[in-house]
């Protein structure tokens, strides 16, 4: 069968199967990038702060009831996006779904099972219904490179762009954002040519409806093989699961320096309850004091928003199933960890300042002699954020020491301080001042753990309180 002929064959299958797709209820709005290409925005242009969970196994592993009870926890802790594989990792070809269904017939990308996405079609349904889009995988990246996994490898050029038209179409109408990739290394010509023949299939299916990005391998990012691919929206890294700022999270800005310019997205961090460094032997699980640093310092950095995770949700273990990396507890306990609660205050800290002109602000944070105290490295960087209209900055301070702030970014002459507290999304006035020269903070509580972010307004601006929900501006 040639190209042609497979990608008019499933046009065939999508078309028939779209009698049996149920119909989404006010549908999301369609997602863009800003025109400063910073950010990301609805069709409508309004800001969109990405506030995403990792559920990479939620298609494969869960039945509808508790899809739906995953869908309605996150929703009700602000997530608006989830990443899901449709063809999952942990041995998702073979292994059948809940329903005991499996994804391809002969593990044949141009031989759909009808049954499995008809639970796909449902559960990004339901996710749409609760205001969160899916960042959708069409594969896990073991099949089409089985460096790592179970693969089998099943995609060449030819399937897998006829697999992308194929979904495409049938997800044409739904709020996703497609994601491809799958942590999986891009080693050779041949491993770019699949991807980038997928990415056209799902251009030419949905029409350009949805926005692409690409999720790579840990320590890296999108933009190492594909930043100046057209179909590239969005520059997506993976930080990885290390808590230390150099090395790893220090390079959301240089792939927000890129040239040309994209959006920027951390969309694998360190998990919560996750082996440090894949090391527990030596450094124990992670905690949410240990989620939020990398939350701030890829935020005020320059990413459009954030990607959470937990170690349990992500392979939804519970005790009756293999576990990966020694996950703590069961996906349903681990929804509620500290983390997943803490981090929507990030986003309502940055959705209660003016959004699309938030820029990186190094330079308002003034070097102490010796500069690993501040502004900091490892785990006790300060990094810092700003209006580049001169209506706020924040600067996040990770560790309890005194630091010094240039205010003469200001562009009235009195700034008013806040201290924000990341555990909470409480606030609390800090007083106000003069706009000009150099002022010395020191954060409420000394310590080394104990997290804040200074926030300063131009007191003439009107700001309310630091994480005062309301629409982005």
């Amino acid at each position: 069968m040639s190209m042609r002929s497979a990608i008019a064959w499933l046009a065939g299958v999508g078309a028939a199967w779209a009698m049996v797709l149920p119909a989404t209820a006010g549908p999301l709005p369609r997602l863009k990038v800003s025109e400063n290409r910073r950010f990301l925005v609805t069709e409508d242009g309004r800001p969109f702060f990405w506030m995403a969970d990792t559920a990479w196994e939620l298609f494969h592993r869960l039945d509808r009831k508790d899809a739906d009870s995953y869908l309605r926890t996150r929703a009700a802790q602000r997530f608006n996006v989830v990443q899901a594989v449709v063809l999952a990792e942990l041995d998702g070809l073979s292994e059948p779904n809940a329903n005991g269904d499996r994804p391809l017939a002969g593990n044949d990308p141009l031989r759909p099972e009808e049954k499995y996405f008809v639970h796909v079609d449902a559960v990004v349904r339901m996710a749409n219904e609760r205001g969160i889009y899916v960042g959708l995988l069409p594969t896990w990246g073991d099949k089409w490179n089985k460096k790592w996994g179970v693969g089998p490898e099943v995609f060449n050029t030819h399937n897998a762009a006829a697999y992308g038209a194929w979904l495409g179409r049938r997800y044409k109408d739904a709020g996703i954002v497609w994601i491809l990739g799958g942590d999986r290394p891009v080693e050779s010509g041949a491993h770019k040519a699949i991807i980038r023949s997928m990415a056209m299939g799902l251009k030419q299916g949905d029409g350009g409806a949805h926005l692409i990005t690409f999720h790579p391998t840990g320590g890296s990012g999108s933009a190492m093989d594909f930043h100046d691919e057209p179909w590239l929206d969005f520059n997506m890294r993976q930080n990885g699961h290390g808590p230390e700022h150099t090395g790893r999270y220090s390079k959301t800005r240089e792939d927000y320096d890129r040239s040309p310019i994209k959006p920027v997205l951390d969309g694998e961090p360190l998990y919560e309850g996750h082996p440090v460094a894949f090391d527990a032997a030596k450094q124990g699980h992670s905690v949410a004091a240990d989620i939020r640093p990398p939350l701030y310092w890829d935020l005020f950095e320059g990413a459009f928003g954030h990607t959470y995770g937990h170690h349990s949700v992500w392979q939804m273990w519970t005790t009756s199933r293999k576990p990966v990396n020694a996950p703590l507890m069961p996906w349903g306990e681990a929804l509620h960890e500290p983390g997943a609660t803490q981090v929507q205050h990030a986003r309502a800290l940055v959705e209660s300042r003016p959004f699309l002109t938030r820029i990186p602000a190094p330079d308002i944070l003034v070097p102490e002699r010796v500069e690993t105290s501040i502004p900091g490295a490892g785990r006790g960087r300060l990094v810092a954020t700003r209006d580049s209209a001169g209506s706020y900055a924040m600067v996040y301070v990770p560790i309890g020491r005194p630091f010094t702030v240039k205010l003469d970014f200001i562009k009235g002459d009195r700034a008013k301080a806040w201290w924000f507290d990341p555990r909470t999304g409480k606030a609390r006035a800090a007083g106000t001042f003069p706009a000009h020269g150099e002022r010395t903070f020191e954060p409420p509580t000394p310590g080394e753990r104990t997290d804040w972010v200074l926030v300063l307004d131009d007191a003439s601006a009107g700001h309310p309180a630091p994480g005062t929900r309301g629409r982005p501006r």
